[in-house]
């Protein structure tokens, strides 16, 4: 990068980071204000840091390469989140406010026992521990691509800014700095897709574009064949999809303590509408973007991997070397065909010619299967050279584009997009973990104590849960694409904690001791089937919560524990 994009990049962070920090200096004077600002956000604040706690560095850096590789078929996968909003919002949202909990396993406890409160609260801190090592690692990507630092070396210094902000501000810290990296965020998308379509060839418009997508298979947003074992159509959006965000606008801390800041239901309804509007346009746009990367790559020349550190070190092997720049070679040669075979495709759509257009189409699909073999040659050969890197290489697919094409002072815009996403996103993550840890397992052991002492172990838990994830970022390498590999994770938990709320909040003659029995079996079912079965992950919050469900309906009790 240049000075002018050094200097962007570190401006913009610098005044996010430190408007937030001063402007919520105060907020650690009480448990209230240290973990949910004093109950006094606005509906388009919560709104905001809901999207922004959604909006991890995944989604900027892998998303774009999920449909690059994939299609807009992910966009499926976000059916179910407005009608989950407004359930959300009718059901839910009053009971929390009612009862004024920190946490949503706290309700738990009345309506329950002790012991199924600490259990639900024990998934979620597994798998949002887990999530947060993966939201830090992506950052980290970008980072380590380009300084060429170690990823290791790069996880530990951004985790220690996250834990930083979060522990000296609290959740009105990461509110505050979240409203700055939605509109970073939102210039630099807008940014990088007007210069996608800007660098196309002269001849080829944005219509154009979209038409060769259509045509290479891209624009596949809605699929209504059903198949358990396809990750994406419309039946799993809608089902899957919507249990998945049942739960986790429902039950999972991160999102719930960013609503749980509202002054009343009314501000906190109207923040998870905004989400629930706003959400599947924002996916789609970013989608969008990786659909015009692969029409760009058409006509500009690609790499034969977008993994270009673990690329360099492996072609300069004397073992590996010689045979990955034959691929290399290979690659070069074959992009010319196929950005002639490309042209010819447009130049046929736009004369409306049928039989040019399946001619031009059948030389262009014989050309890709050519390339994604090359692709996949070098994928496997890189795997055999470095067993620890990537299975795949979309997650550097917009990365790539960013450090090659755009103009000085935009590559540190698109940067700050990435590092301020994620930092928004794993401050909120880390900040749920320690109100979780302290307010449902720390403080019904240690009743009692002053408010500053529960601040005071907080931090702490923050401290804690930041170094775990920092450790467990250090592995991401080994994981497939990263916003499937976040979702994956979700769903492992996210089906039987939503099976606890939903037989707490509509089943009133179930007791502690049956439903705690039935989530530990769903937990084992679930954890059981995805590692012995194909099935598509987003049945797993169906078939979670179902088990918990029928579980507790069929040793229902009526007394607690």
């Amino acid at each position: 990068m240049s000075g002018l994009d050094w200097l962007i990049l570190g401006g913009t962070l610098l005044f996010i980071v430190g408007y937030g920090t001063w402007r919520t200096r105060r907020a650690g004077e009480s448990l209230d204000g240290y973990l949910l600002g004093g109950r006094q956000a606005s509906w388009w604040a919560i709104g905001l840091s809901i999207m922004a706690t959604q909006a991890s560095a995944i989604t900027f850096l892998s998303t774009p390469g999920q449909a690059y590789d994939d299609g807009m078929r992910f966009i499926q996968f976000y059916l179910g989140l407005p009608v989950a909003m407004v359930l959300i919002a009718i059901f839910v949202v009053p009971i929390y406010h009612r009862l004024q909990v920190f946490t949503a396993y706290e309700y738990l406890e009345g309506r329950f026992d002790r012991r199924t409160r600490t259990f639900a609260a024990l998934l979620f801190l597994v798998q949002r521990g887990l999530s947060n090592g993966l939201s830090l690692y992506a950052p980290a990507l970008v980072l380590s691509a380009i300084l060429g630092w170690d990823i290791q070396l790069t996880v530990w210094l951004l985790g220690t800014v996250m834990i930083a902000y979060t522990v000296s501000g609290g959740t009105r810290a990461v509110m505050v700095t979240q409203q700055g990296q939605v509109a970073v965020i939102f210039v630099g998308l807008l940014v990088a897709g007007y210069l996608l379509v800007h660098y196309m060839p002269a001849e080829v418009g944005f219509t154009d574009a979209m038409r060769v997508a259509g045509h290479q298979g891209k624009l596949n947003l809605i699929d209504f064949h059903f198949d358990p074992t396809d990750r994406y159509n419309f039946w799993s959006g809608m089902t899957g999809g919507l249990f998945l965000a049942l739960s986790y606008f429902g039950t999972d801390q991160s999102q719930v303590q960013r609503y749980l800041t509202g002054r009343n239901v009314t501000e906190s309804r109207l923040g998870l509408l905004m989400n629930g509007l706003l959400k599947i346009p924002m996916q789609f746009g970013i989608l969008l973007l990786g659909v015009l990367l692969f029409v760009f790559y058409q006509f500009n020349p690609a790499p034969l991997t977008f993994n270009r550190p673990v690329y360099m070190k492996v072609a300069h092997s004397e073992q590996y070397g010689p045979a990955l720049r034959e691929l290399e070679r290979e690659h070069a040669t074959l992009f010319e065909v196929r950005r002639r075979a490309t042209g010819r495709l447009v130049q046929a759509l736009q004369a409306d010619d049928p039989a040019a257009i399946a001619a031009a189409e059948t030389h262009l699909q014989a050309t890709q299967a050519a390339n994604l073999g090359l692709r996949q040659q070098a994928q496997q050969l890189l795997k055999k050279a470095e067993p620890t890197t990537e299975a795949k290489d979309t997650d550097y697919v917009f990365l790539t584009f960013v450090l090659n094409y755009l103009p000085q002072g935009l590559v540190g815009l698109l940067v700050a997009v990435v590092l301020s996403a994620a930092l928004g996103s794993a401050a909120a993550g880390l900040n749920a973990l320690a109100s979780t840890t302290v307010v449902d397992l720390y403080k019904p052991r240690r009743p009692g104590q002053p408010e500053v002492h529960y601040v005071l172990a907080s931090r702490a838990a923050a401290v804690g849960w930041g170094v775990l994830g920092i450790g467990f970022a250090t592995f991401a390498a080994r994981l497939e694409n990263l916003i499937q590999a976040v979702n994956i994770l979700g769903s492992l938990f996210y089906g039987t904690i939503l099976g606890i709320f939903m037989v707490a909040f509509f089943l009133k003659a179930v007791g502690g001791r049956a439903v705690f029995w039935a989530a530990v079996v769903a937990q084992a079912v679930v954890l059981v089937l995805f590692f012995t079965t194909d099935i598509g992950y987003l049945w797993f919050n169906i078939i979670g919560c179902g088990v918990v469900v029928l579980g507790s309906l069929l040793g229902r009790k009526t007394t607690k524990g």
